[in-house]
């Protein structure tokens, strides 16, 4: 498990919110979601008895968006336009199928390497981890709806750009995506301490989907046992850990120097 020491900060009084993160308004709203517009989440104000807001809080359901039944005053914080009762959290990415992505790299004649993120949480090490990604060639990361850093703008300037060039597929079952990425024909490997391989000696020349692990808790052990390889990462020092940041970029560009050793 390669962990974080993770830092505490005061919570503002008022959300930090971008503009071009939100979206607010019955109208808009409710065509967005006719559209198929990905929302991260929708607040809904919690006493509305407005028909369309209820509409709205239905189709989101469907949609499997996340629904919040806030105060007025939590929706004022956040605009002070007139928001009518109802505000969508627009993802700063558009979110892309594994499947796809992984087709048409092999369409294209690339060898795939697919970055997967169990549950690392942390914005400043998502957006890190997405630059070092995009820096190295890596064709999609994939990551789960829940317990995953919020891919907003902080996220996208913490990776200087790359979330904007890079695909990220964002999965309801993060195990059962895995699956079908290792039957699209890409060996699973996991970076885990509890590898019996150091990196260096793991093949990753061919279609490969690296799996890095939380901070807190390393990789899911259903992620774990699917695997093809585990790979560690030799340390000699008397710290035990790695940031997941580093860790992720000493595999990745492991991968991409075997590559290109045998180019």
């Amino acid at each position: 498990m390669y962990d974080n020491k993770k830092k505490h900060f005061r919570r503002s009084p008022r959300p930090k919110t971008n503009a071009e993160d939100i979206m607010y308004g019955i109208q808009p709203i409710f065509e967005a979601l006719e559209a198929g517009k990905q929302f991260e989440k929708l607040f809904i104000q919690r006493d509305s008895s407005n028909e369309s807001v209820a509409a709205i809080h239905k189709m989101a359901n469907k949609a499997g968006i996340v629904v919040s039944r806030v105060p007025q005053e939590k929706l004022q914080r956040i605009t002070s336009k007139n928001h009518q009762g109802v505000i969508g959290f627009v993802p700063a990415i558009d979110y892309v199928d594994p499947q796809n992505v992984i087709a048409t790299a092999y369409e294209e004649g690339k060898v795939p390497l697919v970055l997967v993120l169990d549950r690392v949480t942390d914005v400043r090490n998502f957006g890190a981890i997405a630059r070092t990604a995009e820096c190295a060639g890596v064709d999609l990361i994939v990551i789960p709806k829940k317990g995953s850093a919020q891919i907003g703008s902080d996220a996208v300037r913490t990776s200087a750009g790359a979330l904007n060039h890079i695909p990220v597929a964002r999965v309801d079952n993060l195990t059962q995506a895995v699956i079908e990425i290792q039957e699209a024909g890409l060996q699973l490997v996991s970076c885990t301490e509890k590898g019996s391989k150091d990196v260096y000696y793991i093949d990753m020349e061919g279609p490969t989907a690296i799996i890095m692990g939380s901070e807190e808790d390393g990789i899911n052990s259903e992620l774990i046992h699917i695997s093809d390889k585990l790979a560690k990462i030799p340390m000699t020092g008397k710290v035990s850990s790695l940031n997941v940041g580093v860790a992720a970029g000493i595999i990745i560009f492991e991968a991409n120097r075997q590559r290109m050793m045998n180019a």
